[in-house]
């Protein structure tokens, strides 16, 4: 009888799990968001090959360097223009990531700067970080060592950041104007281990 019903009850709850991800994608779909990871494999993603860089742990997307502590990108399958952008990150001690987006590319710092030897976590990168286009008050928004939900807001010329649903940067520059994938980064050069969870993203009509 107790184990009728454990099984009864297994299968219940796992009934009940599947319609929550069931209802939280048809919200998501209402409200114009696009999952990017399934957290399962990475569908949608175009991998390095060889692959020692990017895997999936537990419904997590997890980025490492290789022993020989090279780096990698990893990039959506598809371009985007004009959009939102959200994912959970979390990673420990010293690590060089960051989003890269449109074309020419353009990059949302995560960790600390190979070149200023500092945190630079939500700040734009250019090749050099624009001094309109630093995220000054970063720390005071990170958990350190935790998840921390980052959103970037692409639309026309004009590029913002919320860290935990505080806006820590903003950054206007039409040069980065042309559609491009999403890229996910892993610094070479250094030991350094990044997580993802809930990738999405929201197309946006275009900036006129």
């Amino acid at each position: 009888m107790n184990t009728l019903f454990a099984t009864r009850r297994f299968f219940l709850t796992a009934a009940v799990g599947m319609t929550c991800l069931v209802l939280k994608a048809a919200d998501e779909a209402k409200d114009g968001w696009v999952s990017l990871f399934n957290g399962k494999d990475l569908t949608g993603w175009k991998a390095p090959d060889p692959n020692p860089f990017w895997k999936v742990v537990d419904g997590v997307l997890v980025g490492e360097n290789n022993p020989e502590k090279k780096g990698s990108m990893l990039y959506t399958a598809e371009s985007y223009g004009d959009f939102e952008l959200e994912a959970d990150a979390k990673w420990q001690g010293e690590i060089d990531s960051g989003f890269m987006v449109r074309k020419p590319e353009l990059q949302l710092q995560f960790g600390v700067s190979r070149s200023l030897k500092k945190d630079m976590t939500g700040s734009f990168y250019v090749g050099k970080y624009p001094e309109e286009a630093q995220a000054k008050d970063a720390a005071k928004l990170l958990k350190a060592g935790d998840w921390n939900t980052f959103k970037l807001q692409a639309k026309g010329d004009t590029f913002t950041v919320w860290i935990n649903g505080t806006q820590a940067s903003q950054y206007t520059n039409a040069k980065y104007a042309g559609p491009g994938p999403i890229g996910l980064q892993i610094h070479g050069g250094l030991a350094m281990k990044i997580e993802f969870r809930n990738v999405r993203i929201r197309p946006l009509p275009a900036a006129k």
